[in-house]
C-alpha cells in the first residue's frame, strides 16, 4: 500500500465533512482554520500511518479516524491566541529548549507553596532561581484517601479543589510564560483512578467505558497474562489485576488496586486521552511529562513493557501536537534498562527524558569515589538523536533505583545484584563509613533488594554532620552537594533541580505519623517548604544560604557560557579514578573543560591530562585548582572545576 497516497486521498476525504463540522468556526476564523489546514498537510500522513499500523485491523477504523480529526479541530479553534503566537514562534525556533539559559524546578503544588495562587506568588523566587522551566507534580482531581501522590487521576479537566481551579492554572500558566517560564504538567497515560468517570459509567455497566478498560469477567485472560508480567508493588496485591464488586469482572491494575489500566488496542481509549491532552495544551501547558510509557501497550505472551505499540501511541500523540499545538513537548518516564530508555527519545516521540542513569551513577560515584561508571556512561549512553535533549536530575519525588546495565558494571569487573546491595546499604547508612541517611522504598525481605528514599541533603551527609559529627563533614556535604548539581548544570540538556534541594532540605521523618503516607517512605523525601530556610538563602553564614550560593554560582556559570548549551559532549580520560572529565564546546569552537573530584582528598592530574587534547587549563572559570609548578593539576577534595 503506498500510505502516502491513501493518507492524503484521507484527508481530501473527509476535510468536506470538517468544513461541513465547523462552518461557523471557519466564517469566523479563517486564520485558525488555514494554519490547521497547513498542518495537516505536513503532519497527517504520518498520523495516517501510526493510526493505520496500530488499528488496521479494526472495521471502525474510519469511525474513529474521524472523530479524532474532529477533537483536532475543535482543539485549533479553541487555542487562545498568545498560545498560537506561542506555536508560531517554536516552529521557527524548534531547538528552542537546548538553550544554555534552560533551568528546571520541580515541586508539589501544596508542598511547596499551599495552593495555585501561592505557585503565582512565588514567580519572583523562580525568576531570583533562574527557573524557565517549572514541573507542578499532579495537581488534578483525585481520590480524597488513597491517590499515589496525585498519580489517580479522577479528572483531566479539573484540578484537585484544595490547590484551585482550571481557570487558576491557565492564568497561572500565561504569567509563568510573560516571566519566561514553561508549565510542565504530568500526563498520566496508563491508567487513571477508579473514581474516574470513565471508570464510574463503566461500573454503571456501560460498555463503551468498559472497553476503554482492562475488564475481564473471569480469571482466565488475567492468569494467561499474569504468566508473563512482573509485579509492581506485590505487598498491595499480587499480580496486575483486581476484583471490583461494582464492575463484577476483575480489572488491569498494573500499579495500585485503584489506579485502572487503559486499554490502547481500543482506539476509542487513544482519542480520549488525545482530547485531555489538547484540552490542557490549551490551558498553556508547553510540557507533558508521560507517566509511566514503558506499560502503555498490552500484549498476551509478552512482559507488556516496552512493546513497539507502545513507542507508536506516543509518536500518535506527537503528531497530534504538531497538528494543534506544535508549542508543546513531551517528556518521557522511563524507569527502565539504559537501551530502552533511549527507544523513547527522539524529536518525532518524545523530545525531552530523564535521565535515570546519570542520577544514579552519580550517587554511585558518591559512594564509591570511583568514576569508572559514570565515565563510562557519559562516553557510551549520553548522545541522543537531533531535537531531543536529557532532563538531567539529582533526585525527583520517586525513588533511586540503581538502573545502570550489569553489561556495562562487567567490563570493570563489578558484579551488577551485588554492587546494588553494597549501594542500598551504603545510602541506608549501614555500611561502614557511609556518609548517608537513606530508608529503603519497596524492599523485598527475601532478597534484600530496594530503593532509596531521602533528600540532597541527607543523601549527601548532612543530616548526619549536623546530628553525629561537626563542621568538617558539614563542609563535605555542601560540598557534595554543590559537585553533582554541577554535573547536571554542565553535562548538557536540561537540569532539574527539586525544590528545596537548593534551601537544603533534610528528611521529614513525620511522614510515619501520617497513617495514609507512613508505609511509603519516598514521603520521607517530599517536606513541607520551610519559610525559615528560604529566608535564610541570601545570609551566608547560614547552611541554607551556603547551599544556595553555590548553586546560584553554578546556574551563573551555566547561564554566561553558551558551550553548556545543547547535549554534546566529549569525556576526558583524566588518568585519576576519582576525577571526572569532559569537553563543552560552543559553535564557534570554544572548548570548556570541566573536571569533577569525587574523593574527600586532593587529587592530582598529570599535565598528559591536558595536553593530550591541547586542552587550556589557565583561565579557571570555578572551582580552586591550583595549577602546580610542574604543570600538574591540584584538584581540592570533591571540587568542581571548570577552565575556559
Amino acid at each position: 500500500m503506498d500510505t502516502l497516497y491513501e493518507a492524503k486521498r484521507t484527508l481530501k476525504r473527509l476535510q468536506p465533512r470538517l468544513e461541513q463540522a465547523f462552518a461557523a468556526q471557519i466564517a469566523t476564523d479563517q486564520a485558525a482554520w488555514q494554519s490547521l489546514l497547513d498542518r495537516l498537510d505536513q503532519h497527517f500522513p504520518r498520523l495516517f500511518e501510526l493510526y493505520l499500523k496500530l488499528y488496521s485491523q479494526r472495521y471502525d477504523l474510519f469511525f474513529h479516524l474521524e472523530s479524532l480529526l474532529k477533537s483536532l479541530a475543535e482543539a485549533a479553534f479553541a487555542r487562545p491566541a498568545d498560545l498560537r503566537a506561542l506555536d508560531a514562534e517554536r516552529e521557527a525556533q524548534p531547538d528552542w529548549f537546548l538553550s544554555n539559559q534552560m533551568l528546571g524546578g520541580v515541586c508539589y503544588v501544596d508542598l511547596f507553596a499551599g495552593d495555585l495562587a501561592g505557585v503565582r506568588a512565588r514567580i519572583p523566587y523562580f525568576k531570583e532561581l533562574g527557573l524557565t522551566y517549572l514541573h507542578l507534580m499532579p495537581l488534578f482531581k483525585m481520590p480524597a484517601a488513597e491517590n499515589d501522590g496525585g498519580y489517580a487521576v479522577s479528572s483531566f479537566r479539573e484540578v484537585h479543589p484544595p490547590l484551585g481551579s482550571m481557570a487558576e492554572l491557565s492564568d497561572l500558566a500565561r504569567e509563568l510564560r510573560a516571566n519566561g517560564i514553561s508549565l510542565v504538567l504530568d500526563l498520566v497515560i496508563n491508567h487513571t483512578s477508579d473514581e474516574h468517570d470513565w471508570a464510574e459509567l463503566a461500573k454503571q455497566g456501560e460498555s463503551e467505558y468498559r472497553e476503554l478498560y482492562g475488564v475481564f469477567p473471569d480469571r482466565v485472560m488475567p492468569d494467561a497474562y499474569e504468566r508473563y508480567l512482573r509485579e509492581i508493588f506485590p505487598d498491595e496485591h499480587p499480580g496486575a489485576f483486581t476484583w471490583d464488586e461494582k464492575l463484577q469482572a476483575w480489572v488491569w491494575t498494573t500499579f495500585h488496586a485503584y489506579q485502572w489500566d487503559l486499554m490502547y488496542a481500543n482506539p476509542a481509549t487513544f482519542n480520549h486521552l488525545a482530547e485531555e491532552m489538547l484540552f490542557l495544551a490549551n490551558q498553556g501547558a508547553e510540557v507533558f511529562r508521560m507517566d509511566a510509557v514503558a506499560f502503555i501497550w498490552k500484549e498476551l505472551g509478552t512482559s507488556c513493557e516496552n512493546l513497539p505499540e507502545a513507542h507508536l501511541i506516543l509518536q500518535g500523540f506527537n503528531a497530534i501536537m504538531r497538528i494543534a499545538a506544535p508549542a508543546v513537548l513531551f517528556k518521557s518516564e522511563a524507569i527502565v534498562h539504559p537501551d530502552d530508555v533511549v527507544r523513547y527519545i527522539s524529536a518525532e516521540e518524545c523530545q525531552l527524558s530523564y535521565n535515570p542513569l546519570l542520577m544514579a551513577l552519580l550517587w554511585n560515584t558518591l559512594a564509591t569515589r570511583q568514576v569508572n561508571l559514570l565515565s563510562q556512561a557519559l562516553a557510551t549512553r549520553h548522545h541522543l538523536p537531533e531535537g531531543s535533549a536529557w532532563v538531567n536530575y539529582v533526585r525527583c519525588h520517586d525513588d533511586i533505583g540503581w538502573t545502570f546495565a550489569d553489561t556495562d558494571a562487567l567490563k570493570f569487573n563489578i558484579h551488577g545484584a551485588d554492587h546494588r546491595q553494597f549501594l542500598n546499604e551504603f545510602y541506608r547508612g549501614r555500611f561502614t563509613g557511609s556518609f548517608a541517611r537513606g530508608l529503603p522504598f519497596q524492599e523485598n525481605p527475601k532478597t534484600g533488594d530496594c530503593r532509596i528514599s531521602g533528600t540532597c541533603a541527607s543523601l549527601a551527609g548532612l543530616e548526619k554532620a549536623l546530628t553525629e559529627e561537626g563542621p568538617d563533614e558539614v563542609e563535605l556535604a555542601i560540598k557534595r552537594m554543590a559537585l553533582i548539581h554541577g554535573v547536571i548544570l554542565t553535562a548538557g540538556g536540561i537540569p532539574l533541580l527539586y525544590l528545596g534541594d537548593e534551601v537544603a532540605m533534610l528528611n521529614d521523618y513525620g511522614y510515619l505519623e501520617d497513617p495514609a503516607h507512613q508505609n511509603d517512605s519516598r514521603w520521607v523525601h517530599r517536606p513541607k517548604a520551610d519559610p525559615a530556610r528560604y529566608e535564610q538563602r541570601n545570609d551566608p553564614s547560614s547552611i541554607p544560604g551556603r547551599v544556595f550560593a553555590s548553586l546560584k554560582t553554578l546556574i551563573d556559570l551555566r547561564k554566561t557560557n553558551s558551550e553548556f548549551a545543547g547535549g554534546t559532549l566529549q569525556v576526558v580520560d583524566t588518568l585519576n579514578e576519582h576525577v571526572l572529565g569532559f569537553v563543552r564546546q560552543s559553535e564557534r569552537g570554544r572548548r570548556l573543560l570541566v573536571f569533577a573530584n569525587f574523593s574527600e582528598r586532593d587529587q592530582v592530574l598529570l599535565p598528559v591530562v591536558s595536553q593530550q587534547k591541547n586542552l587550556s587549563v589557565k583561565t579557571r572559570l570555578h572551582g580552586q585548582a591550583e595549577l602546580l609548578p610542574d604543570a600538574s593539576l591540584l584538584l581540592r577534595p570533591l571540587d568542581f572545576v571548570v577552565f575556559g
